[in-house]
């Protein structure tokens, strides 16, 4: 029972890692975004969504 609990508990925390790295994967992207100007205002936001 301890060695499945132990299994299962391994197999989270991998996963919690690997989502953990794509969050600031994303996060690291969009910095760059922010930094080199290629983000858009809220106006135009607006604009983009009301032709949806």
């Amino acid at each position: 029972m301890e060695v499945m609990q132990s299994i299962n508990s391994q197999n989270i925390s991998d996963t919690l890692d690997d989502e953990m790295m794509v969050i600031r994967s994303k996060l690291d992207a969009a910095i760059d975004d922010v930094e080199n100007g290629r983000v858009i205002s809220e106006e135009e936001l607006w604009a983009e969504i009301d032709t949806i």
